[in-house]
């Protein structure tokens, strides 16, 4: 029985009188037949088991099953559902994304930024008991989704995303900065940004490095990923024929990402396809684990009802059919 357990399974063991009670019956009836000499057989061929002996065998059965359905029934039988009380430490996280129109390189398959998309998507999904946010940035910054436990909203931001939803540019320092206001309030005891990107600073108001004092002031750890192959990179460029691909070379600047992660107590990772983003996003993973105390408890409920209820009938039947029917059979 799934789910089903016992109060007092001791009481269990007088089910082991069944078998016993079985061997009596049958012996009982081998020694209850009276004996009688006739010099032939000849007048009982045709006899068989009278309806008396069927009947008779019927509310032994009936006694047997009666008396098993109320030992079940003293065991107590219960049905037993279990929950997890979860308490974490908590880890908020920011994801900062870069969606600058160097994303849709095709170093990574399909592109950087569609990469990057289902990568971090996986870490949502592994991550439940974190409470997580995104920002995007190139030329300018927004916070696509602020901090939230519900990672399918979160996900369904995530895929919505895309180059060209604001001016192009790479904002680095701005992007941490929106990254930065949106979870320097919070009262986890840990806040993290990973902020991915694939260029060079070259717009916004604030300096990347400028944004770091600022995090590491809120202490917020920030972990930053360079994306995009070493050498030459197929990126995409607009012709009067539409947009076509050219072969160009890959500048990200890894000092400034560097400097932003040792500031802030982070680690700088370099992502050149997309088994190495992947391995990137582990390895945060597995240093930012969250801490996480479960506490177990069960509710039972009594499940001696149905038992009791056709042991009931079975008893009844058995003292009714015996008063009436097999009584009166002659």
């Amino acid at each position: 029985m799934n789910g089903i357990t016992f109060a007092q399974p001791a009481l269990l063991w007088l089910l082991v009188l069944v078998p016993g009670m079985i061997a009596w019956y049958i012996i009982r009836q081998q020694h209850t037949h009276a004996s009688l000499s006739m010099p032939g057989l000849k007048p009982f061929e045709n006899a068989g088991t009278t309806f008396r002996n069927w009947l008779g065998h019927i509310l032994f059965a009936f006694r047997i099953a009666a008396m098993v359905l109320i030992i079940i029934v003293i065991a107590r039988p219960q049905k037993t559902d279990r929950f997890q009380d979860v308490s974490t430490e908590g880890i908020d996280i920011i994801l900062a994304i870069d969606i600058s129109g160097s994303m849709l390189a095709r170093d990574f398959k399909p592109d950087r930024l569609e990469a990057s998309k289902n990568v971090a998507t996986e870490f949502i999904s592994g991550r439940p008991y974190d409470r997580m946010g995104l920002v995007v940035f190139s030329g300018e910054s927004f916070t696509q989704c602020p901090l939230t436990t519900d990672h399918a909203v979160l996900i369904n931001l995530m895929r919505e995303i895309q180059s060209g939803m604001i001016e192009d540019g790479t904002a680095i320092g701005n992007g941490l900065a929106t990254a930065i206001n949106r979870i320097k309030d919070s009262d986890a005891k840990s806040k993290v940004i990973i902020l991915l990107t694939d260029g060079v600073n070259n717009r916004g108001e604030i300096a990347p490095e400028t944004a770091a004092g600022i995090a590491r002031t809120f202490g917020i750890r920030v972990y930053t990923i360079g994306v995009g192959t070493q050498g030459m990179a197929p990126y995409p460029v607009q012709t009067p024929f539409g947009i076509q691909y050219q072969n160009m070379p890959v500048e990200i600047d890894e000092e400034v990402l560097r400097e932003i992660a040792s500031q802030t107590g982070g680690r700088y990772f370099r992502a050149t396809d997309n088994n190495k983003l992947q391995q990137v996003y582990n390895e945060i993973d597995q240093m930012e684990k969250s801490k996480i105390d479960v506490r177990q408890f069960t509710r039972k409920e009594e499940k001696y009802l149905l038992p009791a209820l056709i042991a009931f009938i079975l008893v009844t039947l058995e003292i009714v059919l015996r008063t009436t029917i097999y009584r009166n059979i002659t």
